[in-house]
């Protein structure tokens, strides 16, 4: 049975040594073992948040739940906390969690019902949540819908110039400068880079294999000389000799001396870098943003563009097209010029 006092959500090492993950409930935790087959591990770890949250908010048996307890949900993560009513945020003057963690917290719901109607001994016979709410216009294929919360589309945050070197300035390794030179010169995500193998770096081709990309495709990544050039010095100077792992980076002291670098490990090298550079921005994935909007800016075409991040549509790309101010005002000067020249007028003699 389903209750608040379910455990949390806790990761255990499985028989592969990948962690498995589990709510406390039957159904749940079944289903969170069926998707580890088919999902990245943060995946399911964040479904199991989320499905963790869900249920304990509405504190009901899967079977129990219906759309109506669907829209409540939604409307309480709207909500902003207890003793905060009079927070809001800046970016869209709304309380509660943002459009983007309610739409990713009713995905995994969903993808629980349909795992339990597919099942179907789990007594759930339809998916309670809604695919959108019905409006009066009616399209000639069906009734039009609207989505049950509407996300806001926001532009990539990036770096200007000098606040990039501000950045690569403030670190202090060659580890941490091909780190985020990986990011900056290939827009590799920070998972993708933590997971670089030694043989995945193709020098004779200026290349490096992906084999961890995101959704576990690969692809091959062209790459500045400058990356292997600090790469190398990092190799040759930095790495310990007796390292444990055949990943590129590698924690460099401490308990896990040799060991690969971990997710932590990077985001505190960051934090800190930021710090002493005095930059506000400069995640590991504004620092992609940053390479992707400078590379289209320089006319890179856009399906190269996405064959270079790895996205499997090219929805996910077209954001940048959408770019720096500086370069859509030169381009719009430019243009407006070319159509407010007069024309030249012919002398016939």
């Amino acid at each position: 049975m389903w209750s608040p006092e379910c455990e949390c959500v806790v990761g255990e090492d499985g028989e592969d040594g990948e962690a498995s993950y589990r709510v406390g409930h039957e159904l749940v935790d079944e289903f969170l073992e069926f998707i580890a087959a088919r999902a990245r591990p943060n995946t399911v770890k964040a479904y199991a948040h989320d499905l963790k949250i869900f249920f304990a908010i509405v504190a009901k048996e899967p079977a129990e739940v219906t759309s109506r307890d669907v829209l409540g949900f939604v409307t309480q993560q709207r909500r902003g906390r207890a003793g905060a009513e009079n927070v809001v945020r800046i970016t869209d003057g709304s309380a509660g969690l943002s459009a983007a963690t309610i739409k990713r917290r009713l995905a995994a719901v969903s993808a629980l019902y349909g795992y339990l109607v597919v099942r179907g001994d789990a007594g759930v016979s339809s998916n309670p949540v809604p695919r959108g709410l019905p409006t009066r216009q009616r399209r000639r294929n069906g009734p039009k819908v609207v989505p049950l919360v509407r996300g806001v589309r926001r532009l990539p945050r990036i770096l200007g110039p000098a606040d990039v070197d501000r950045l690569l300035g403030a670190l202090r390794t060659d580890r941490d400068r091909a780190i985020v030179q990986a990011m900056l010169l290939a827009g590799l995500r920070r998972c993708e880079v933590l997971g670089l193998r030694l043989e995945d770096l193709r020098l004779g081709e200026w290349r490096v294999f992906v084999a961890d990309g995101k959704g576990g495709h690969e692809r091959v990544v062209p790459m500045s000389t400058t990356f292997f050039t600090t790469v190398a010095a990092y190799l040759n100077s930095e790495r310990p000799a007796d390292a444990s792992t055949d990943r590129v980076f590698v924690a460099l002291k401490g308990p896990t001396r040799g060991g690969p670098l971990s997710a932590s490990g990077l985001d505190e090298v960051m934090t800190a870098a930021r710090g002493r550079a005095g930059l506000s921005g400069g995640t590991c994935h504004e620092l992609r943003h940053t390479c992707f909007t400078r590379l289209r800016e320089a006319g890179m075409a856009i399906e190269a563009l996405q064959t270079l991040a790895g996205h499997r549509s090219i929805e996910s790309t077209r954001i940048y097209l959408h770019l720096g101010a500086d370069w859509l005002a030169d381009e719009y000067w430019r243009a407006a010029a070319a159509i407010e020249t007069p024309p030249a007028v012919e002398v016939t003699r």
